[in-house]
């Protein structure tokens, strides 16, 4: 079966439960993961702005959306021609649902349970002692956050924190002065690069907050990825454990 996927995190599962480079004959240019495969395989543009033409090119027998990645427009256009299958991960249990469906897809079912399980081991078992307020910003000029609708507010959840823009929704955009009630501020590495000047910038408001970088794949990359984060999960929660 010749695969596109048009989500980097599935790119990144189906490699992970043992699809090959022969099978996965497309990506976007977001599928970074990993690396030493997906460079052997053609782009066909980026996750908002699909060369259709090229997708047609390669005459995949099956194209893997995301709802909130790609334009329904565009994978409308792909379901004229080919069998897309169009994923919405919102929740942890869609992410169960995601991988055991590959893995029933692929014939790969032992692997997808086998991820499946490590990642309910890891949000089991890195959790902080009481709940920390939490805000969580994706985007700079102007700051923007994400409301309860999110995989990253399920993931917070999960492991102890409390989105104080829990009662929004998508990625509302807010003003500094709505930080105030956050005991924690995470500057996600991902989409917008916040970078330490950032950090400086919102000390001089909160000059008494915890703000920091995080790592936005951790949070943000559904799929098989979060099996990977132990270790970083574990380094953030000794943070506010201690």
């Amino acid at each position: 079966m010749k695969v596109i996927s048009l989500v980097p995190s599935i790119t990144e599962a189906l490699f992970d439960l043992g699809l090959t480079e022969n099978e996965i004959v497309g990506r976007t240019k977001f599928c970074i993961h990993p690396s030493e495969k997906v460079k052997n395989i053609e782009i066909i543009g980026g996750t908002k702005n699909l060369n259709i033409e090229k997708i047609k090119s390669l005459k995949p027998d099956l194209i893997l959306a995301n709802k909130e990645e790609n334009v329904k427009e565009q994978v409308e256009i792909l379901m004229k021609d080919f069998k897309v299958i169009v994923y919405n991960t919102e929740t942890i249990e869609d992410n169960y649902y995601l991988l055991k469906n590959l893995g029933l897809l692929f014939n790969k079912e032992e692997r997808a349970q086998a991820f499946n399980l490590k990642i309910y081991e890891i949000l089991n078992q890195t959790k902080i002692n009481t709940k920390v307020k939490v805000a969580y910003l994706i985007w700079n000029n102007p700051y923007m956050t994400v409301g309860s609708d999110t995989f990253i507010h399920h993931i917070l959840n999960e492991i102890g924190f409390e989105n104080i823009f829990k009662n929004q929704t998508r990625y509302p955009i807010i003003k500094t002065e709505d930080l105030a009630v956050a005991d924690v501020i995470m500057l996600s590495s991902e989409p917008f690069p916040f970078k330490e000047k950032h950090i400086t910038e919102l000390k001089k408001v909160y000059s008494d907050k915890k703000i920091m970088i995080v790592d936005g794949e951790a949070f943000s990359w559904y799929g098989t990825h979060i099996a990977k984060c132990e270790n970083y999960f574990k380094e953030l929660i000794a943070e506010f454990n201690d």
